[in-house]
Parts: C-alpha cells; sequence; structure tokens
C-alpha cells in the first residue's frame, strides 16, 4: 500500500491526510520517532501540569503516552476530520481529559496566551515543503498563531529534521519577534545505530522557542545550541552560526551512517567539540585495514595518541596512521589526538567521555555490548605544558610547548597554530621535568589557555637547553655534509663563514656556533617575533661570531650578490618555509630553487663553496 504523495506539496492538503488516514487505519504513525526515542528532551522543556496544545497531532501516540506519565492536560487538533474521529475513539474511556479537536492551524479557535507549551511533531516540516510564495504565507500563518495563542515564558517545541529552508524560516521568524531560540539535538538510540542492519537516518532536532515580553527598542537576540539532553546550551552569535553548527551534526550523521555501511572511505577526520566552549578537543582519524583478516575480537579500537607526540610520522601522517592501523592488527583503527589548551585527567577520563562517541563510528556489524580496547603508547596520555602563546604579524599564532618523548625525555617546540602538527623548531631540555607553567591566563581574541607571559617570567635558562643535541633529521644531514668541504680533521680549526637563511629557534646556527669554534654564522630571518622568541625560549644569543639580520632571505642574498664588495661564504644553508598558507608546506619556498636566484646564490659563494637545502 503506497501512501506517499506524487508531490511533497500535497503534504499541505486536507484531502491527502483524510486519505492517508482512511487507508491506514487505527495504526499509530509516527514522525521522527517514538515516545521512548523523544521522552528526555520531551521532559526537559515540559512540566506535567502546564496546559500543552499539540498541533497536527495526526494518530502518533505520542500524546497518549505523555498522558499516561502525568501530562494529563492536553489538547490536540489536526486538520483531518478522519484522524479526530479516530483518535476520539482510541482515547476516550483510557484517557477522558484528553480532547481531539478539528481545526486548521493557522486560524485557531483559541483565545490569546490560552497554553504553555505547542508541541510540533513534524508538522512544520511537512507544510514548509518548498520556499514558494504561497507555501511561506502559510507557514507565517500558522507561526503567528502559534505565537498568539502562547502565554508569556511559554516555549514552542517543534521537532523536526531542520532542513536548512525550514531551520532558516523558523529561526528567522522567532528571533525577529524577540523570542530565545534554542536548537537542541534528540540523542539517538545506540541499539539503532549499532544494528546488525544498520540504516541511514538523519538527526532529530528540538527547536525550543521561548516566547518573552516584546521590549521596545530592544535588539537582543539570543541563540543557542544544546547537542546533547543532559549537555550545556552553548550560546552562539547569530542565526548563521546556529545554522553552520546544526549542518555540522548533520553532516556528522551522514558520515556516521556511512561508516557503519561500509569500510574503505578513504582519509576520514573530525574533530570533537567541547560542549562548554565550542573549541576543538580531539580530533579522530578513521583507518580501515582491509587487508586485516576479520575476527570477533579484532574489528574495532581506539588508540589515544600521548600528547605532543600527534607530529610524528606514525600518527600525524595518513600512511603512518595505516601503518600503525595494520601493526595494531585491527580491521579499523580511530587514533585520537588531544588539544592543546584542553584538559585531560587521565586515560579513565578520556575512555569516558569518548565511549559513547566513537561507539557511533563503529563497523556494521558491531555488537552494541562489546568491550571495545582503548590502546596508547605506554599506557598514558603523555605530557604537554604550553609555556608561552602570542601572535606574529607575519607567522601568525604560535606556541612554545613542553612535551614528553617517547624515551621520557622532555623538549620544546614551537608550533606554527596555522599548521598545528607540524614542529617549526624544536630542542631537548637538559632537565627531567620542564618548568611548568602558572594558572594565569594570557587574554587573546581566539584563543585562551594557562599560559606564562613574558612579563611573567624571566628569560629560559640558557642551562635547560641541551644545545649539543639536534633534533631535526635535516639539521644532523646539513652538519654531516660539512665534511664534504674539506677534510673533517680541519674543520674545527679552519674558519667558515655560514648563512643560514631561517632563524627558527636558531637550533641550527647555534650548534654551528659552538661546535665549530673558527665559524662565523650570519643568520637571517624575516619574521622579527622568532628572534624573540630564539632568544627568550631556545638559548639563543648572539656574540660577535654569529649575527642575525631581519630581512626576506631572497632580498638579502640579492643585496649581497649585487654589490660591489661582495660578500663570500663556504656555506649557505635554506633552513625556511613559506609563509604564504596557499603552498602548504614548501620547504624551502618556491623563489629559493628559481634558476636565477640560484645563479645569485652560486655568486657569494666560496670557490668550494656549498648550498645546503632543508
Amino acid at each position: 500500500m503506497n501512501l506517499l504523495p506524487k508531490s511533497s506539496k500535497e503534504f499541505g492538503s486536507v484531502d491527502y491526510w483524510e486519505k492517508f488516514f482512511q487507508q491506514r487505519g487505527k495504526q499509530a504513525f509516527e514522525w521522527y520517532g517514538t515516545y521512548l526515542e523523544l521522552c528526555g528532551v520531551l521532559h526537559k522543556y515540559i512540566k506535567p501540569r502546564e496546559k500543552v496544545l499539540v498541533i497536527g497531532c495526526g494518530s502518533s501516540e505520542l500524546s497518549g503516552q505523555l498522558y499516561d506519565v502525568g501530562y494529563q492536560d492536553m489538547v490536540n487538533i489536526d486538520i483531518s476530520e478522519v484522524v479526530i474521529k479516530q483518535m476520539r475513539e482510541r482515547n476516550a474511556r483510557r484517557r477522558p481529559q484528553m480532547s481531539f479537536l478539528k481545526m486548521d492551524m493557522t486560524r485557531m479557535e483559541f483565545p490569546d496566551a490560552s497554553f504553555q507549551v505547542v508541541l510540533d511533531k513534524g508538522t512544520l516540516d511537512a507544510v514548509l515543503t518548498d520556499e514558494e510564495e504561497k507555501t511561506l504565507q502559510l507557514v507565517d500563518r500558522m507561526l503567528a498563531e502559534i505565537g498568539r495563542v502562547l502565554q508569556v515564558g511559554g516555549r514552542y517545541l517543534c521537532i523536526s529534521l531542520a532542513q536548512a529552508h525550514v531551520l532558516k524560516k523558523a529561526v528567522g521568524h522567532f528571533s525577529r519577534e524577540g523570542w530565545m531560540v534554542r536548537v537542541h539535538q534528540v540523542a539517538s538510540s545506540q541499539d539503532q545505530a549499532l544494528e546488525s542492519e544498520p540504516r541511514f537516518s538523519l538527526p532529530v532536532f528540538a527547536f525550543v522557542m521561548t516566547k518573552f515580553r516584546p521590549v521596545p527598542g530592544s535588539a537582543l537576540q539570543i541563540f543557542e545550541l544544546c547537542a546533547q539532553e543532559q549537555g550545556k546550551p552553548v550560546r552562539l552569535e547569530s542565526a548563521e552560526r546556529l545554522a553552520e553548527a546544526v549542518q555540522e551534526r548533520q553532516q556528522y550523521a551522514w558520515l556516521c551512517g556511512q561508516l557503519r555501511c561500509k569500510a574503505g572511505l578513504g582519509s576520514v577526520s573530525l574533530d570533537l567539540c567541547s560542549g562548554d566552549t565550542g573549541e576543538p578537543r580531539y580530533t579522530l582519524h578513521v583507518v580501515d585495514s582491509p587487508a586485516v583478516k576479520p575476527s570477533r575480537d579484532n574489528r574495532f579500537a581506539i588508540f589515544i595518541i600521548p600528547q605532543g607526540r600527534e607530529t610524528e610520522w606514525l600518527f600525524g601522517m595518513e600512511e603512518g596512521r595505516k601503518q600503525l592501523a595494520a601493526s595494531a592488527g585491527f580491521r579499523r583503527l580511530i587514533t585520537v589526538a588531544l588539544h592543546r589548551g584542553q584538559q585531560y585527567d587521565s586515560m579513565d577520563s578520556i575512555q569516558a567521555e569518548l565511549s559513547a562517541r566513537v561507539m557511533e563510528l563503529a563497523p556494521a556489524g558491531m555488537p552494541a555490548q562489546q568491550q571495545v580496547p582503548f590502546l596508547s603508547v605506554g599506557g598514558d596520555i603523555g605530557v604537554r605544558t604550553v609555556q608561552h602563546q602570542d601572535c606574529s604579524p607575519l607567522s601568525g599564532d604560535y606556541v612554545i610547548e613542553d612535551v614528553q618523548g617517547d624515551d621520557r625525555r622532555y623538549f620544546r617546540r614551537l608550533i606554527f597554530l596555522s599548521n598545528r602538527n607540524v614542529v617549526q623548531s624544536e630542542a631537548r631540555l637538559l632537565k627531567d621535568v620542564p618548568h611548568r607553567a602558572q594558572k594565569k591566563r594570557k587574554k587573546d581574541k581566539k584563543k585562551q589557555w594557562p599560559v606564562e607571559t613574558s612579563e611573567d617570567l624571566p628569560p629560559a635558562p640558557e642551562q635547560s637547553i641541551d644545545k649539543s643535541y639536534l633534533c631535526c633529521e635535516h639539521h644532523k644531514a646539513m652538519i654531516a655534509g660539512l665534511a664534504l668541504l674539506r677534510n673533517p680533521e680541519l674543520l674545527l680549526e679552519t674558519p667558515l663563514a655560514l648563512l643560514v637563511v631561517g632563524l627558527g629557534g636558531g637550533s641550527l646556527p647555534l650548534f654551528v656556533h659552538d661546535h665549530f669554534p673558527k665559524s662565523y654564522v650570519d643568520a637571517v630571518e624575516i619574521d622579527p617575533s622568532m628572534l624573540e622568541v630564539a632568544t627568550q625560549w631556545f638559548g639563543f644569543s648572539q656574540s660577535d661570531r654569529m649575527k642575525v639580520h631581519i630581512a626576506d632571505g631572497l632580498d638579502y642574498i640579492s643585496s649581497l650578490a649585487g654589490g660591489e664588495a661582495r660578500t663570500h661564504y663556504d656555506v649557505i644553508m635554506f633552513d625556511a618555509d613559506s609563509k604564504d598558507p596557499a603552498l602548504g608546506m614548501s620547504c624551502p619556498p618556491p623563489g629559493f630553487v628559481d634558476r636565477p636566484f640560484l645563479q645569485k646564490v652560486k655568486s657569494i659563494l666560496t670557490q668550494e663553496g656549498e648550498l645546503k637545502e632543508k
């Protein structure tokens, strides 16, 4: 029996609904979920003693089930005479105080301010099938009538799929009226999420529109999103941002549905945000290994990456994560990176926080009660101490942080937040335990977390940095390449003139300066903020044998090549990256390897000089 209309426009037709309920008979029809699936959000926003109007009640059992648990002051209306007759017959004896009336919700017969709650389960979605003028006028009359019959402080509770045009219309109408607008995501059933034959369904939302008394001249608008039934609402700055947040949750539901249905979707990653601040808290990567032979115990696992180690190849690159998943022996592995600026208490607390959410990403056929292993390196969540944060006008936001490596040694890192998984500069610390940042907040327009500012701390003690150790492999290769210049035994006794383009934390020029006592080093850095970073946090200092020039490396070399008294270097090292975000990681930037520029580089090298690139 086909009950679907030929066109979505028929959802607004009286004749369609009369035929629908005649053909369906007395069997209940539930839009967007049963009472058990919706009761959490309904009980949150409706009090048992409040007077409730249900619009477009249809043959749903929702009203009756609410009545049975104490919500007995309820009036139900529908445009279909057939279904009203059916509902009266079904409920007359068992629920004598509940009434059913045939009525058009766009022209209701109730006095003003008659109800404290208007409940709508799918009716707005059924009426607002398109954005044609006739449809929008009908919806305007419907929403105006809802506002008229509600008391001040009353709520319009609308269960909806929150399609973009529906959300736009509802939020726009009530925010212009000065009502508080909240969109509350209805929790999905975990049994459905993990059923053996998964089916994709859109997430269901509840619009909670609270009527405020009009305030002449007030432009206050309140928009909130509540992602879980027991979660704390997050205040959003605009209707547009609310729509974006809802769309993000719809896309997440779509992704979960796809992951339940099939494996091998390619590179899949997503951020899970804090319910309190909206800031990213976890970054998840879903890695499928179809080559792993399936068994009951190797379907699914979660891998917690220790703080500070998300930049390593094994965890930070797609190929590395594939190798990790294959080595772990699971058909699907989800790696979880912990974000800086967030507080994590223990592995157990992370597991408790993530358990329900990551199960939504489980593969098809995963039993609901099966224990999912949480894996990590060394069984802990690692150590990360943010020592300093700031914003460079040229390089953008950056942080200085101390992290614990896999050998329990501590390292200090410079990270540009525009590419947060790439270590810009790194140095090993001599101390076993890094200096802890005080719980003092430095105000920043974008982010706030406990840091020490330059006013709070003296410069980092030189003895805290192990200047004899090079963390970066390309730095080690550059130093090893000096042996090609001349006899290694003579390097320490021979004067060397070096040009290093790109200072960063200063580890490379500092190593050359300290280990080659006859060397003279010129370092060129385009960003003056980096000289401050290197000096204060990485133990760098200038001397009569090492000078820093704040300039663009391209311009600096060009000026030397064009000068009459040309300076010559034995070694030129390019240790710079691109500041252009459109280029991604580019080391060195493209301009440094253009043939005309390389000719200029050649002109300032000594006859036996070397050029080394990152």
